[in-house]
């Protein structure tokens, strides 16, 4: 599976209150599904939901014709509920993917055609403008609309939130098993470095933490995570590693002896619970910002949470929790 080269080249550069580059055609033309991404440190404290409901009638203006909304965080919580979620989309005939990006000082829309697979969308070299708020970003987006003729006629006056079927909700979950895989010692674990185009979906990089970050923070980051890793992996794992800077397939991975491959996540702890199978914790804990980690095994497609729940809100105890929970039967 390929992932982005490199989130920094993809990204135009934007100007508040302006557009680049071309909306598709399928934009007049075709089912929408909008993703948000919003930052808690925004002001106005807006939640996705609210926001959803502001930016709907600059998306019609313009002429789409968005048939629901779902949080970005939500929808890549894990390769396999991403999965889950273009399937649905696919019944639902989706043509167009809406991003809508909130950060502390700019509202950013970025649209592209459905790629009526896993990823998503083709590319993240999107469609995109920005503006101070979803007021001129979405002016901005309504201008635009007025040159065109849209062919979408029978549009919803409000957003809408729909949730995917909990058959394909269960067939994601399924996918996640909580014991440990076998045979590490024989075969290569794959480790993507935070950032890299082996770690980062397309998706992912709309997110409100990283979209616009620059090519050289990110190399940044990646130094200092190595060190980091490194330091953990050599207390707490004795089996062979590779680490992973760029995009591979899986069958380029698999012939250089990489089986498996350690993939992070993170999100609210019983979204995350729950989209792996396991009975959510309640309370505080439910809502607290946590990294899970688990091992994905190449060559059946099988995904390795471990025997124990070890995730946490530091992702160096959460990675060290999981390397020792590895060495559990």
């Amino acid at each position: 599976m390929k992932f982005i080269l490199s989130l920094g080249v993809f990204f135009s550069v934007l100007v508040v209150g302006f557009a680049q580059g071309q909306l598709p055609e399928s934009f007049y033309d075709g089912k929408s599904v909008v993703m948000i991404s919003t930052d808690p440190g925004a002001r106005p404290v807006l939640s996705w939901q609210v926001l959803a409901d502001s930016i709907h009638p600059y998306l019609v203006e313009a002429g789409a014709d968005p048939i629901g909304y779902f949080e970005l965080e939500q929808v890549v919580l894990s390769e396999a509920r991403q999965a889950a979620f273009a399937t649905a989309f696919l019944q639902r005939k989706v043509q167009n993917i809406i991003l809508v990006t909130r950060q502390k000082s700019k509202l950013s829309i970025h649209v592209g055609a459905f790629s009526g697979d896993g990823k998503i969308i083709p590319t993240a070299a999107l469609y995109g403008l920005s503006g101070a708020d979803w007021n001129e970003a979405g002016g901005v987006l309504a201008e635009l609309g007025k040159g065109k003729s849209s062919k979408n006629l029978l549009v919803i006056d409000v957003a809408e939130f729909p949730t995917i079927s909990n058959v394909e909700t269960a067939q994601a979950a399924q996918r996640f098993l909580p014991r440990n895989p076998l045979n590490l010692e024989v075969f290569k674990l794959g480790i993507p470095l935070e950032g890299s185009s082996a770690q980062t979906g397309l998706m992912s990089a709309f997110r409100y933490d990283l979209l616009g970050k620059s090519q050289e923070a990110i190399l940044a980051e990646q130094s200092a995570q190595k060190s980091q890793l490194e330091s953990i992996f050599e207390s707490n794992y004795s089996n062979p590693i590779e680490w992973l800077t760029e995009a591979k397939t899986n069958q380029e991975l698999i012939q250089n002896r990489v089986q498996f491959l350690l993939v992070k996540v993170e999100g609210r702890q019983a979204d995350l619970m729950q989209s792996m199978g396991l009975e959510p914790v309640a309370g505080e804990a439910a809502s607290q910002i946590v990294v899970k980690y688990y091992i994905k095994f190449l060559v059946r497609d099988e995904l390795y949470i471990g025997p124990e729940w070890d995730a946490n809100s530091d992702w160096r105890i959460a990675l060290t929790q999981f390397l020792q929970n590895l060495k559990k039967q």
